[in-house]
């Protein structure tokens, strides 16, 4: 599996919340266009089904929409997200689980992975996607700490020290959860395989 994101655009999935100081609507017209993207894709990526995603990424911009004035910079604005999206995420995700325990949240390719601007085929997409889906499913196999550390390092190329302010966490703790993550994410890596030659052989 690539060790980096793909390129993304930005799906029209939600409207930013409304807001009435022409001040802060700038601030938070930024922050929503910049990262957008990032939020979409790592809601996705910590589990969210589908037919939640729009639901959890409203929610995000409306909490960051209320507590952007206590932003004070101390960490770049990423990892502030990532301490929202967070615990976002791991809201709807129980909620999620007590309608369907078996829910899993890998019901269809992340849109946000399916880009090419060189055009791609039909079949091209069709791989991708299929790609996508099983990046999906091998995350889905990693607890909680795991998954975060290798999706912010791995997947959004965030510096030790960034992954370890985003986390709440020192960087030797980084380091460790980073270690096992990669050993056990290439481990899923090896028994998908090894099913995907049985399954063709």
């Amino acid at each position: 599996m690539p060790s980096h994101a793909t390129p993304d655009t930005t799906p029209a999935l939600v409207a930013p919340p409304r807001v009435t100081s022409v001040e802060k609507a700038l601030e938070f017209d930024t922050v929503y266009e910049q990262h957008f993207p990032f939020v979409w894709r790592n809601v996705r990526r910590l589990g969210v089904p589908c037919e939640s995603v729009d639901d959890a990424v409203q929610d995000v911009f409306l909490v960051v929409h209320r507590r952007l004035a206590e932003f004070e910079a101390r960490s770049s604005v990423r990892c502030w997200l990532y301490g929202i999206l967070a615990n976002v995420v791991r809201d709807a995700r129980r909620k999620t689980r007590r309608k369907d325990p078996r829910a899993r949240g890998q019901e269809g390719p992340d849109v946000e992975d399916l880009v090419d601007v060189r055009g791609p085929t039909p079949q091209e997409c069709a791989e991708h996607a299929d790609a996508v889906r099983v990046l999906h499913d091998l995350l889905e196999q990693l607890d909680w700490q795991k998954r975060e550390v290798f999706i912010l390092v791995e997947l959004e190329q965030m510096s030790i020290p960034e992954a370890a302010q985003a986390l709440g966490v020192n960087t030797n703790t980084v380091y460790s959860r980073l270690r096992t993550a990669r050993q056990a994410f290439n481990e899923s890596v090896a028994r998908y395989r090894a099913r995907e030659q049985r399954r063709v052989g």
